[in-house]
This record gives structure tokens, sequence and C-alpha cells, in this order.
């Protein structure tokens, strides 16, 4: 008799097993399924966070950009303040080049006006007969 319970708890056993097995598959089945979907939403989360940096990367290198534009244009603006205080507008500087020019050729001319009697004495003198 006790082989008899035995040999039906083995057999209660083995169908419990085979049942089990069979729910067992469907339920890894499941996981598998919840697991994929996870990890796609993970993956479409990455992506966004992904895009996300993407355009504050781009919004902070235009901020950026627009300010060095900004700062450029304003030492642009004092340099050419202290170019005018210091040293006069660029019209008054080729003005003031213009005169210096002027007087120096008519230094010149004065000079060689002076001079055209002795540079003729000079030529004479060391001419080869």
């Amino acid at each position: 008799m006790k082989l008899m319970k035995e040999k039906s708890h083995n057999k209660a056993s083995s169908d419990s097993s085979s049942s089990g097995h069979s729910s067992g598959v469907h339920h890894n089945t499941q996981g598998i399924q919840q697991f994929l979907a996870a990890e796609k939403r993970a993956a479409e989360r990455v992506a966004e966070a992904r895009l996300r940096k993407a355009r504050r990367i781009k919004q902070a290198r235009d901020e950026a950009t627009a300010e060095i534009e900004q700062y450029r244009a304003e030492r642009e603006k004092q340099f050419r303040e202290y170019e005018a205080k210091h040293m006069g507008s660029r019209e008054d500087i080729a003005a003031k080049i213009d005169r210096d020019t002027e007087e120096h050729l008519k230094e010149i001319e004065e000079n060689i006006r002076k001079n055209k009697d002795a540079v003729g004495t000079f030529f004479v003198i060391f001419k080869k007969p």
C-alpha cells in the first residue's frame, strides 16, 4: 500500500509539473515581452534625452555667439572712440599726412634751389675731360 501511495504521489507530482511547465513558458514569454517593452521605452527616453541635450547645446552655442558678437561690437566702438579722441579721425590723419608731405616736398625744393649752383659746380669739378 505504501508503494501505491508513492506511485500516485509521483504521478500527481508529474502532472502538476507538466501543467506548471506550460504555465511557466507562458510566464517566461510574457516576462520577455515586458522586458522588451521596457527596453524600448528606455531607448525612447534616452533618444529624447539626447535630443534635449542637443537642443540645449545649440541654444547655449547660439547665446554664446550672440554674447561674443555683442562684446566684439562694444570693444570695437570703444576702440573707435579712443582712436578719435587720441589720434583723430582717419580723415584727420590723412590730411595731416598730406600736409606733412607737402611741407617736406617744399623743404626739398628749397634745398634744391639753394644748392643748385653748388651741385653744378660739383659736377663741373668731377667731370672727366
